[in-house]
């Protein structure tokens, strides 16, 4: 059985203040709640590697959260903010290996699965919001550059970004 929010809240206090027994029991209640919460985003050869991403992120992080707040959420928005980082390398990976070659590989396939799962999810998004997530989150140009391609304001570039993020983790937590 998982622990439950108040636990997970109690048990991330005790570990702010240095108790390493609560702080190991977290981190191992934060990793199955993490398989469970991750395991529907990213292939099986993937997860345990992101899952580990996401512990060293709320290790790093963890004198940020405030106790007197819901410890899942938090956990939550650095979990979306590792998957995305993850989907962009997965994307950037399959960009350079179909650059060197113009034959599929096998290891391809998870490239693949995760440029599909992001074409989907910018699919719900307005145009402008994509593009700008697109350029910006992905392929890695500054807001100055994104404003340029895409002919907006650079205000409204991190507006869209912003505004799509936030819709984009609204469609994830739908989806599970």
């Amino acid at each position: 059985m998982m622990a439950d929010e108040q636990t997970l809240s109690r048990l991330m206090a005790a570990a702010q203040a240095g108790d390493r027994q609560a702080y190991a029991v977290l981190l191992a209640e934060a990793r199955r709640w993490l398989l469970r919460y991750l395991a529907r985003k990213v292939p099986p050869a993937h997860l345990d590697d992101l899952v580990q991403e996401v512990l060293v992120s709320l290790h790093a992080k963890r004198a940020s959260y405030d106790p007197g707040r819901p410890f899942l959420p938090w956990l939550a928005a650095i979990a979306r903010y590792r998957w995305v980082d993850h989907l962009r390398r997965s994307y950037r990976r399959a960009e350079v290996e179909l650059g060197e070659s113009d034959a599929a590989h096998e290891g391809d396939a998870d490239a693949v699965m995760a440029r599909i799962s992001l074409d989907r999810l910018f699919g719900s998004l307005p145009r402008a919001q994509a593009r700008a997530i697109e350029l910006v989150k992905i392929e890695g140009h500054s807001i100055s550059e994104a404003a340029a391609r895409c002919g907006q304001s650079e205000p409204s570039v991190k507006v869209n970004i912003h505004r799509g993020l936030k819709r984009l983790a609204a469609l994830i937590e739908k989806a599970d």
